[in-house]
């Protein structure tokens, strides 16, 4: 939030998709510091209390239970929660609407169910997990294990299956004004693999439904700036 020169006091809520502590570690202090509710489902809640020490535990008051299917407001910005498939106890995705725009935020997921797509068309802005390149992760440095888990249909998205989504106009509508590619591994990818991929795939999509809009890589430690909207 500094680098991107946002203070923390605008914080008015902090949206949860699932417990793994990449995306949860900092909760408890930031949502008691900064008096932020916490919206995540019931069983993500659970999870996350019970691999918190007893003292960030306390700090974690501030808690809006939602589920997936829901459809609920923070400040003017409509938010609809959907199920995803990963392995967590209740993992989802969000998209937001206001003023006419909708922008639409899903990661950690093995596969693209056709729940999630219809909740991904007609989005401005689509940020996206591509995770993985298939060649890499195989010969990478993780445990088989790890590898398998992955691969799987509650693991991570690749950049092919990320591919061939973009590249068919019966899945994607080509619409978004931005396609933030996110959630790239360190280990099993790079942005170069991932952005070539995803060209390759908006390049093929026939004239008539041809994405016009911008291809950014989201990179986990210099945050991108403002998109217009």
């Amino acid at each position: 939030m500094e680098a991107a020169n946002i203070k923390p006091e605008r914080l008015d809520a902090i949206l949860i998709s699932h417990e793994h502590s990449d995306h949860t570690c900092g909760l408890p202090q930031i949502s008691h510091q900064w008096h932020a509710t916490a919206y995540l489902t019931e069983s993500t809640h659970r999870e996350i209390r019970k691999g918190l020490p007893e003292s960030a535990s306390k700090k974690l008051t501030r808690v809006e239970h939602i589920r997936a299917g829901d459809v609920f407001t923070i400040g003017d910005i409509e938010i609809s929660a959907f199920a995803i498939p990963h392995d967590a106890a209740d993992p989802v995705g969000y998209t937001f609407r206001a003023n006419g725009i909708k922008v639409s935020i899903v990661t950690d997921l093995g596969y693209l169910p056709e729940l999630v797509k219809h909740h991904l068309r007609e989005s401005d802005c689509l940020i996206l997990e591509s995770n993985h390149d298939l060649d890499m992760l195989k010969v990478g440095p993780y445990p088989w294990y790890i590898k398998q888990r992955v691969m799987s249909r509650t693991g991570h998205l690749s950049n092919t299956v990320v591919s061939d989504f973009l590249a068919d106009p019966e899945l994607f509508d080509g619409r978004p004004r931005y396609i933030v590619l996110a959630h790239l591994s360190e280990q099993n990818n790079t942005p170069d693999l991932a952005r070539i991929s995803a060209e390759e795939a908006l390049n093929r999509r026939p004239s008539e439904c041809a994405f016009r809009g911008e291809l950014l890589l989201a990179s986990q430690r210099t945050p991108l700036g403002p998109l217009l909207l």
